[in-house]
């Protein structure tokens, strides 16, 4: 089975590499020789050392007849969506790593599809072989929900503020160092990354296919040394997650910071591992856990779809052979989600402020859990109040926070984080 690679950056390098390697072990499991023959790059005079033959010229391989497998890791979206829809309509196999790519255009690439295979186990959370546990190992099950760190670059700043008391800048700043973090690190730390991800997991638990700006993303980036404090002392980790829910005809899919008990399993995933909890109706709860990105886990997923691929297995691409005859899952508002909550609140320190408080979120259907007023340093001239709250309405949530920010006590913007258990 001959592969063209059509970028050869970190990934595509090592998919080429461990074809090359690992070339009998592969060949055995999958029944013929897979062989790079080909790659793809924008600037030859940067990869001088390749072990592939390369070329820049991408329409004269996407057109050649004896490539069986295009392996798609462009980055992007429009023009990767404008060349494998090309290769598509010539019944070529197509493998991808791109999330950006499948959670704007995946329904678009299925119908283009039909019974051409086409892979993207290494779309979502790297190594850990997430696609084809849902799509395959659960397909009995009905998905109540899906709950996941799938970041590795905030997965690290999170743990380093947890474990080691630093402000957020100085977290993402050892990050780049250490080349965790991009030298932009936006998509990962404003939840986007995370937020492709989960909608792709969505279309194959859910038959839902919504898009990036359907639903709920928030990022990291302000979280502070008090929020961590506060963790700390109710036993609480912070963790960008994924998350999705199944109710009543209903799917909550949402991507924001949130604090989780430490005695889960999802708290004690640090650094720069990814897993994923998925809890079916007939097998109960079960735990991914792996390395969720690196050019060796990601080259690892692509080859693992290149193999099925070769053993001629041919899964349908977002898991659904067939309508389902129920009526679809509805997308819940943000406004519509019920959850707990954390608030943190910069207040003037004096005399009725806390009975102000309270009671506006009373009046809100707010009803309060525990409440933490941490000591001022002599340097400041406000007081740090922290409330967690019972399960309420986020559209209740928000008002009480909007009203806040009216009050003249209140010295800064109120900030808020969900709690999941």
């Amino acid at each position: 089975m001959k592969v063209a690679i059509l970028g050869v950056g970190t990934v595509g390098a090592e998919v080429a590499n461990v074809l090359i390697k690992n070339s009998d072990l592969i060949a055995s499991r999958a029944g013929v020789s897979i062989t790079p023959v080909v790659g793809v790059v924008r600037d030859l005079s940067k990869h001088k050392d390749s072990i592939i033959p390369l070329t820049d010229d991408i329409d004269s391989v996407i057109n050649r007849d004896d490539i069986d497998v295009f392996v798609e890791l462009m980055g992007g979206i429009d023009k990767p969506y404008e060349i494998v829809s090309k290769i598509l309509e010539r019944k070529k196999a197509v493998v991808t790593a791109n999330k950006a790519l499948l959670a704007y255009y995946r329904n678009e690439l299925e119908s283009l599809a039909g019974d051409t295979a086409f892979g993207y186990e290494a779309s979502v959370a790297g190594g850990i072989p997430i696609i084809k546990a849902l799509r395959e190992g659960l397909s009995a099950n009905h998905i109540q929900k899906i709950m996941g760190i799938m970041n590795g670059t905030s997965n690290y700043i999170l743990t380093n503020m947890m474990n080691s008391g630093v402000q957020f800048d100085e977290a993402l700043k050892k990050a780049q160092e250490l080349g965790y973090a991009e030298a932009d690190p936006t998509f990962d730390i404003s939840g986007f990354d995370t937020a492709h991800k989960l909608l792709i997991l969505a279309s194959i638990a859910y038959c839902v296919h919504a898009k990036p700006e359907d639903i709920m993303i928030e990022g990291i980036s302000e979280i502070s040394s008090e929020d961590i404090y506060f963790a700390n002392e109710f036993e609480y980790a912070i963790k960008l997650l994924a998350i999705a829910k199944r109710g009543e005809g209903t799917l909550e899919l949402r991507v924001h910071p949130a604090f989780i008990s430490k005695d889960k399993m999802l708290a004690n995933v640090n650094g720069v591992m990814n897993a994923v909890s998925v809890v079916g109706d007939a097998v109960g709860e079960s735990l991914f856990y792996g390395a969720g990105a690196g050019g060796s886990a990601t080259a690892s997923a692509v080859i693992s779809d290149l193999i099925d691929i070769a053993r001629e297995i041919r899964n349908p691409m977002l898991g659904y052979k067939a309508p389902l005859e129920s009526a679809p899952l509805k997308l819940l508002k943000p406004s519509q989600i019920r959850t707990k909550y954390y608030l943190r609140l910069k207040v003037a320190d004096e005399v009725g402020v806390l009975a102000k408080i309270t009671n506006l979120m009373s009046q809100n259907n707010l009803s309060i859990d525990s409440f933490l007023q941490k000591a001022k340093s002599k340097d400041e001239g406000c007081a740090t109040l922290f409330f967690t709250t019972h399960t309420c309405l986020e559209a209740d949530m928000l008002k009480v926070i909007n009203s806040l920010e009216n009050e003249s006590f209140i010295k800064a913007k109120p900030f808020m984080i969900r709690i999941e258990s």
